[in-house]
């Protein structure tokens, strides 16, 4: 009897559920005697999933290349969905702040320990071939991580370092977007002017970045952070989590492209060109960037000096104290 009784609840529930939809229960029980099981590989379309990496050339690892950008913007997607959840909260809970920002760090944790495929996955020989079928795409148009950025931090922070101190919130957001820093990553070396490579994706998503600037004004994370009270501001959970996100955003990850970089495009006469020749040397280390999503979290000292520890511990071995 008192399973009877549950059953007749749940069909209450749902009789109740669907009554505004025009049609009633009994149509909705006919659709699902109807419906096929769910199998795993159609739940996640697998088969779609797996055709997805289409190699321009005979080299065997441009495969491992593709696939693992595609992870890697899947990661990002990940990392949106959380931010996008803290930026549309409105109720300022301490904990549920937390867990998204863990969330986040576990993401990044795992692209950065990953990053090793990239590095010594492939051969050097074969990269430096294939690359060249890949002209002008590059990494750099990976529209998801600017969305990152933008959900961040306000765009003021996100000005070229050489031109910040000319800027604040009370700047418009367009103006504020023209002098973003990734640009000056994506000019010629040569001439000056912008690489097709920055002219493709400005042309894509300039008024998509734009609108979602405009969106989260006023409301991206570290705005969140800093609507908290203050002894919320205190919290050493709180504070540990916005600094691992931001080491992980503005430094690892930009460090372990540094280190692809070295393995693939350096040499001993010199070092080669980016795809879509962006100026990697001058665009990936994170002290010459000085990103810092969350600035009042540090010292004035710290943010001079921001990223440039990591960079001696990672490219000078003689200098590592562990």
């Amino acid at each position: 009897m008192e399973d009877n009784e549950q059953v007749r609840l749940q069909i209450a529930k749902l009789a109740e559920k669907y009554k505004d939809s025009g049609q009633d229960l009994g149509s909705y029980l006919d659709g699902l005697l109807h419906q096929r099981y769910l199998t795993y590989w159609d739940y996640i379309h697998l088969d779609t999933l797996l055709s997805l990496q289409v190699p321009r050339t005979h080299f065997p690892d441009e495969e491992i290349f593709i696939m693992y950008h595609q992870i890697t913007e899947l990661y990002f997607k990940l990392i949106l969905h959380e931010q996008k959840q803290l930026v549309d909260d409105k109720t300022q809970a301490l904990d549920f702040f937390i867990e998204k920002l863990r969330r986040i760090n576990s993401y990044y944790s795992a692209l950065i320990s990953s990053f090793g495929i990239m590095i010594k996955g492939m051969e050097r020989e074969q990269f430096l071939q294939y690359r060249m079928a890949l002209l002008p795409a590059s990494g750099f148009q990976s529209a998801q991580y600017r969305m990152i950025e933008l959900y961040a931090t306000p765009l003021e922070n996100l000005v070229h370092h050489s031109e910040r101190g000319s800027f604040s919130e009370k700047d418009g957001i367009e103006a504020l977007y023209a002098h973003i820093y990734w640009k000056k990553g994506a000019t010629d070396v040569r001439t000056g002017e912008k690489t097709l490579t920055l002219k493709q994706f400005e042309y894509r998503y300039t008024p998509r970045l734009v609108r979602i600037a405009k969106q989260v004004r006023k409301s991206t994370i570290y705005h969140k952070y800093l609507n908290l009270g203050a002894a919320q501001k205190k919290d050493p959970a709180l504070v540990k989590a916005l600094k691992e996100m931001d080491v992980n955003a503005n430094v690892n990850w930009p460090l372990v492209h540094m280190g692809s970089a070295h393995r693939y495009l350096g040499k001993e006469s010199g070092n080669l060109s980016a795809t879509g020749g962006t100026n990697w040397k001058e665009f990936l280390p994170p002290s010459f960037q000085k990103v810092v999503f969350f600035p009042e979290l540090y010292s004035e000292i710290e943010l001079e000096e921001w990223g440039k520890q990591w960079v001696n511990h990672m490219f000078n071995p003689e200098k590592r104290t562990t």
